[in-house]
Protein backbone atom coordinates (compact mmCIF):
# COMPACT_ATOMS: atom_id res chain seq x y z
CA UNK A 1 0.00 0.00 0.00
CA UNK A 2 1.32 3.37 -0.82
CA UNK A 3 2.24 5.75 1.53
CA UNK A 4 -0.17 9.16 2.93
CA UNK A 5 3.02 10.96 1.98
CA UNK A 6 2.75 9.81 -1.81
CA UNK A 7 -0.85 10.59 -2.19
CA UNK A 8 -0.10 14.02 -2.08
CA UNK A 9 1.90 13.84 -5.28
CA UNK A 10 0.43 14.95 -8.59
CA UNK A 11 -2.21 13.01 -10.11
CA UNK A 12 -1.77 12.71 -13.39
CA UNK A 13 -5.14 12.41 -15.27
CA UNK A 14 -3.83 11.13 -19.04
CA UNK A 15 -2.15 7.85 -20.37
CA UNK A 16 1.05 9.33 -20.90
CA UNK A 17 1.18 11.20 -17.67
CA UNK A 18 0.21 8.07 -16.39
CA UNK A 19 3.34 5.54 -17.61
CA UNK A 20 5.71 8.67 -17.17
CA UNK A 21 4.85 8.82 -13.11
CA UNK A 22 4.93 4.98 -13.12
CA UNK A 23 7.86 4.54 -14.42
CA UNK A 24 9.15 7.73 -12.63
CA UNK A 25 8.43 5.56 -9.65
CA UNK A 26 10.13 2.33 -10.61
CA UNK A 27 13.52 4.32 -11.49
CA UNK A 28 13.64 6.56 -8.96
CA UNK A 29 13.79 3.61 -6.58
CA UNK A 30 10.83 4.05 -5.01
CA UNK A 31 9.61 1.00 -6.05
CA UNK A 32 12.30 -1.37 -5.88
CA UNK A 33 13.61 -4.03 -8.03
CA UNK A 34 11.76 -7.17 -7.29
CA UNK A 35 8.95 -5.93 -5.26
CA UNK A 36 4.95 -6.12 -5.93
CA UNK A 37 3.56 -3.22 -6.79
CA UNK A 38 -0.04 -2.23 -5.32
CA UNK A 39 -3.12 -4.05 -6.60
CA UNK A 40 -4.74 -2.23 -9.63
CA UNK A 41 -7.21 -0.86 -7.39
CA UNK A 42 -4.71 0.95 -5.26
CA UNK A 43 -2.93 2.23 -8.25
CA UNK A 44 -6.14 3.03 -9.61
CA UNK A 45 -6.67 5.54 -6.16
CA UNK A 46 -2.99 6.93 -5.97
CA UNK A 47 -2.77 7.77 -9.72
CA UNK A 48 -6.69 9.07 -10.37
CA UNK A 49 -7.25 7.09 -13.51
CA UNK A 50 -8.97 4.05 -14.12
CA UNK A 51 -8.25 0.49 -14.17
CA UNK A 52 -8.41 0.83 -18.06
CA UNK A 53 -5.59 3.20 -17.57
CA UNK A 54 -3.58 1.47 -14.99
CA UNK A 55 -3.48 -1.94 -16.93
CA UNK A 56 -2.85 -0.26 -20.25
CA UNK A 57 -0.06 1.67 -18.53
CA UNK A 58 1.55 -1.55 -16.79
CA UNK A 59 1.15 -3.77 -20.27
CA UNK A 60 3.54 -0.13 -21.98
CA UNK A 61 6.03 -1.21 -18.49
CA UNK A 62 5.92 -4.77 -19.20
CA UNK A 63 6.86 -4.21 -22.95
CA UNK A 64 9.93 -1.79 -21.95
CA UNK A 65 11.28 -4.67 -19.58
CA UNK A 66 10.53 -2.62 -15.78
CA UNK A 67 8.09 -4.71 -14.80
CA UNK A 68 6.64 -8.12 -15.19
CA UNK A 69 2.74 -8.92 -14.84
CA UNK A 70 1.87 -12.28 -14.31
CA UNK A 71 -1.58 -13.32 -14.07
CA UNK A 72 -3.08 -13.99 -10.03
CA UNK A 73 -0.07 -12.90 -8.50
CA UNK A 74 0.22 -9.04 -9.94
CA UNK A 75 2.76 -6.51 -11.07
CA UNK A 76 6.45 -7.27 -9.94
CA UNK A 77 9.42 -4.88 -10.52
CA UNK A 78 11.73 -6.53 -13.20
CA UNK A 79 15.09 -6.58 -12.26
CA UNK A 80 17.45 -3.64 -13.46
CA UNK A 81 18.93 -6.27 -15.75
CA UNK A 82 15.57 -6.91 -18.00
CA UNK A 83 15.21 -3.07 -17.77
CA UNK A 84 15.71 -1.81 -22.09
CA UNK A 85 17.95 1.38 -20.80
CA UNK A 86 18.36 1.56 -25.10
CA UNK A 87 15.20 3.24 -24.98
CA UNK A 88 14.77 7.01 -25.24
CA UNK A 89 11.98 6.99 -23.50
CA UNK A 90 13.26 4.93 -20.04
CA UNK A 91 15.91 7.28 -20.89
CA UNK A 92 13.45 10.06 -20.43
CA UNK A 93 11.49 8.77 -18.21
CA UNK A 94 14.32 9.50 -15.10
CA UNK A 95 13.47 11.51 -12.99
CA UNK A 96 16.15 14.39 -12.32
CA UNK A 97 18.78 13.46 -10.77
CA UNK A 98 18.50 9.62 -10.49
CA UNK A 99 20.17 8.37 -14.00
CA UNK A 100 23.08 5.90 -12.79
CA UNK A 101 26.46 7.45 -13.09
CA UNK A 102 27.39 4.14 -14.92
CA UNK A 103 25.01 4.55 -17.89
CA UNK A 104 26.29 7.98 -18.67
CA UNK A 105 29.94 6.55 -18.43
CA UNK A 106 28.44 3.39 -20.34
CA UNK A 107 26.87 5.77 -23.03
CA UNK A 108 30.21 7.74 -23.24
CA UNK A 109 32.12 4.46 -24.24
CA UNK A 110 29.03 3.74 -26.54
CA UNK A 111 29.83 6.76 -28.46
CA UNK A 112 33.51 6.29 -28.42
CA UNK A 113 33.08 3.60 -30.09
CA UNK A 114 30.64 4.85 -33.24
CA UNK A 115 30.81 8.28 -32.94
CA UNK A 116 34.32 8.46 -35.03
CA UNK A 117 33.25 6.27 -37.48
CA UNK A 118 29.75 8.70 -37.77
CA UNK A 119 31.76 11.30 -38.59
CA UNK A 120 34.21 10.01 -40.82
CA UNK A 121 31.27 8.24 -43.02
CA UNK A 122 29.14 11.28 -42.84
CA UNK A 123 32.11 13.33 -44.49
CA UNK A 124 31.85 10.80 -47.39
CA UNK A 125 28.21 10.71 -47.75
CA UNK A 126 26.83 13.86 -46.40
CA UNK A 127 24.34 16.30 -48.67
CA UNK A 128 25.05 19.47 -49.10
CA UNK A 129 21.72 20.18 -47.44
CA UNK A 130 22.58 17.70 -44.63
CA UNK A 131 26.14 19.57 -43.85
CA UNK A 132 24.42 23.16 -43.72
CA UNK A 133 22.18 21.51 -40.97
CA UNK A 134 24.97 20.51 -39.10
CA UNK A 135 26.19 23.69 -39.53
CA UNK A 136 23.38 25.61 -38.75
CA UNK A 137 23.42 24.31 -35.33
CA UNK A 138 26.89 24.69 -34.44
CA UNK A 139 26.06 28.51 -35.34
CA UNK A 140 23.23 27.98 -32.98
CA UNK A 141 25.84 26.92 -30.53
CA UNK A 142 28.15 30.15 -30.86
CA UNK A 143 25.18 32.03 -31.01
CA UNK A 144 23.83 30.63 -27.60
CA UNK A 145 26.67 32.81 -25.61
CA UNK A 146 25.98 31.97 -21.40
CA UNK A 147 22.49 30.36 -22.41
CA UNK A 148 23.06 26.92 -21.34
CA UNK A 149 19.91 25.85 -22.33
CA UNK A 150 20.09 26.93 -25.95
CA UNK A 151 23.55 25.79 -26.21
CA UNK A 152 22.77 22.37 -24.90
CA UNK A 153 19.81 22.43 -27.23
CA UNK A 154 22.06 23.47 -30.28
CA UNK A 155 24.48 20.49 -29.49
CA UNK A 156 21.69 17.89 -29.00
CA UNK A 157 20.54 18.86 -32.74
CA UNK A 158 24.34 18.82 -33.91
CA UNK A 159 24.28 15.27 -33.20
CA UNK A 160 21.28 14.07 -34.37
CA UNK A 161 22.33 15.41 -37.90
CA UNK A 162 25.58 13.98 -37.75
CA UNK A 163 24.28 11.13 -37.17
CA UNK A 164 21.61 10.84 -40.00
CA UNK A 165 24.05 12.38 -42.24
CA UNK A 166 26.20 8.87 -42.15
CA UNK A 167 23.71 7.15 -44.02
CA UNK A 168 23.62 4.34 -41.49
CA UNK A 169 19.97 3.20 -41.04
CA UNK A 170 21.43 1.87 -37.31
CA UNK A 171 23.49 4.92 -36.56
CA UNK A 172 20.40 6.94 -37.18
CA UNK A 173 18.90 4.45 -34.86
CA UNK A 174 21.60 4.86 -32.50
CA UNK A 175 21.50 8.58 -32.88
CA UNK A 176 17.90 8.76 -31.39
CA UNK A 177 19.14 7.56 -28.44
CA UNK A 178 22.11 10.14 -28.54
CA UNK A 179 19.10 12.84 -28.38
CA UNK A 180 17.75 11.13 -24.93
CA UNK A 181 21.71 10.46 -23.56
CA UNK A 182 22.98 13.77 -24.86
CA UNK A 183 19.84 15.83 -22.84
CA UNK A 184 20.67 13.81 -19.40
CA UNK A 185 24.71 14.41 -20.15
CA UNK A 186 24.28 17.94 -21.08
CA UNK A 187 22.27 18.56 -17.90
CA UNK A 188 24.78 16.79 -15.61
CA UNK A 189 27.42 18.73 -16.84
CA UNK A 190 25.55 22.10 -17.35
CA UNK A 191 28.12 24.17 -15.35
CA UNK A 192 30.42 25.09 -17.83
CA UNK A 193 33.01 27.99 -17.94
CA UNK A 194 33.37 30.87 -20.59
CA UNK A 195 36.24 29.09 -21.91
CA UNK A 196 35.10 25.04 -21.82
CA UNK A 197 32.16 26.52 -24.09
CA UNK A 198 34.74 28.05 -26.13
CA UNK A 199 36.68 24.86 -26.49
CA UNK A 200 33.44 22.88 -26.78
CA UNK A 201 32.62 25.50 -29.35
CA UNK A 202 35.66 24.75 -31.51
CA UNK A 203 36.02 21.35 -31.40
CA UNK A 204 32.66 20.75 -33.21
CA UNK A 205 33.57 23.52 -35.36
CA UNK A 206 36.62 21.63 -36.79
CA UNK A 207 34.02 18.50 -37.60
CA UNK A 208 31.60 21.01 -39.86
CA UNK A 209 35.32 21.92 -41.59
CA UNK A 210 35.93 18.43 -41.83
CA UNK A 211 32.21 17.67 -43.37
CA UNK A 212 32.90 20.60 -45.76
CA UNK A 213 36.47 19.36 -47.05
CA UNK A 214 34.88 15.40 -47.41
CA UNK A 215 38.06 14.60 -45.11
CA UNK A 216 37.33 11.83 -43.50
CA UNK A 217 40.21 10.94 -41.43
CA UNK A 218 39.98 14.95 -40.19
CA UNK A 219 36.01 14.46 -39.05
CA UNK A 220 36.85 11.37 -36.76
CA UNK A 221 39.35 12.87 -35.41
CA UNK A 222 37.44 16.24 -34.42
CA UNK A 223 34.82 13.77 -33.14
CA UNK A 224 37.25 12.09 -30.92
CA UNK A 225 38.36 15.28 -29.22
CA UNK A 226 34.61 15.93 -28.73
CA UNK A 227 34.34 13.01 -27.01
CA UNK A 228 37.63 13.83 -25.11
CA UNK A 229 35.94 16.90 -23.76
CA UNK A 230 32.72 15.15 -22.56
CA UNK A 231 34.84 12.52 -20.92
CA UNK A 232 36.48 15.39 -18.74
CA UNK A 233 32.94 17.31 -18.35
CA UNK A 234 31.84 14.17 -16.91
CA UNK A 235 34.54 12.66 -14.57
CA UNK A 236 33.84 16.35 -13.10
CA UNK A 237 30.14 16.35 -12.91
CA UNK A 238 31.08 12.95 -11.02
CA UNK A 239 33.42 14.66 -8.72
CA UNK A 240 30.84 16.77 -8.21
CA UNK A 241 28.02 14.77 -6.75
CA UNK A 242 30.95 12.73 -4.70
CA UNK A 243 31.02 15.85 -2.29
Amino acid sequence: MITPEATKLRRPRVMPDVVRALAGDILSGRFAPGAMLPREPDLCVDYGVSRTVIREALKTLDAKGLVVTRSRVGTQVADPERWNILDPQIIEWHPEGTLDNRLFDSILETRRGIEPLVAELAAKRASLAEIGAIDAAFREMQAAGGDIDHFSRADIIFHRELYAASHNPVFRQIGKLIDAALTFALQATAILSPDERAEAIRVHGAVVDALRLRDGKAARLAAEAILDLAARDLAMAHKMDAL
